[in-house]
């Protein structure tokens, strides 16, 4: 058996190389389209007739969905954009049989959540879906990234800390485990989400007024 930051694969046939890149591509691929559906502006025109896009911060999360719209359709939006992460890592685990494919399906649905060809390569911060892709990769770590989220969001009150501090302990936490290529993985969404978390953090160092 194939084990990867906690999470056992049925061991992998034995393929040819084209095979194996042609295999790649493929499941990336299914994670870039995955992540790419704008689960946020559906969620908002069904049930609250808004383009989400264009109200409160205007980012498609659940964070703003739940602040426009109210706890219910946050919520279906969280669970999704977690869905569209986690489920194609799931699948390419199952029947791919490659950690180095999952991680590769995971990194592609969290880049489709945040530069989704839907919106104008334009999308949302990619904490949801990257949550969702580390529930599969790293289960225990990720669910212990949630206390840390919560911790930091009840001391500072700023979700955007709270993201970026439940995404760098998962990092760190694979560091310390030695799973080298998880935590490459993790230290690589940790990066990205700072840059996507870019206007939030240049709007927490400007001095209040």
């Amino acid at each position: 058996m194939v084990e990867h930051a906690g999470v056992t694969a049925p061991p992998p046939l034995a393929m040819p190389v084209a095979a194996l890149w042609v295999s790649a591509v493929l499941w990336t691929a299914l994670g870039f389209s995955s992540g790419s559906i704008p689960f946020g502006v559906v969620v908002a025109r069904r049930l609250g007739g808004v383009d989400i896009k264009a109200q409160g911060s205007g980012n498609i999360g659940a964070t703003n969905v739940w602040r426009v719209l109210g706890v219910v359709p946050g919520l279906i939006v969280l669970v999704l954009d977690a869905a569209k992460g986690a489920l194609p890592v799931a699948a390419a685990l199952r029947w791919s049989g490659a950690p180095a494919i999952a991680l590769a399906t995971g990194g592609a649905a969290i880049l489709g959540h945040c530069f989704s060809p839907l919106l104008g390569f334009r999308g949302g911060k990619g904490v949801a879906t990257a949550f969702g892709v580390f529930l599969v990769i790293a289960p225990p770590v990720a669910a212990s990234a949630v206390a840390v989220y919560a911790a930091v969001l009840a001391a500072t009150r700023v979700p955007a800390l709270g993201s970026l501090a439940g995404i760098a302990w998962i990092a760190a936490v694979l560091i310390w485990q030695r799973e080298h290529a998880a935590a490459g993985f993790a230290l690589g969404t940790t990066v990205l989400l700072l840059y996507t978390h870019r206007s939030n953090l240049a709007r927490l160092r400007r001095p209040s007024r």
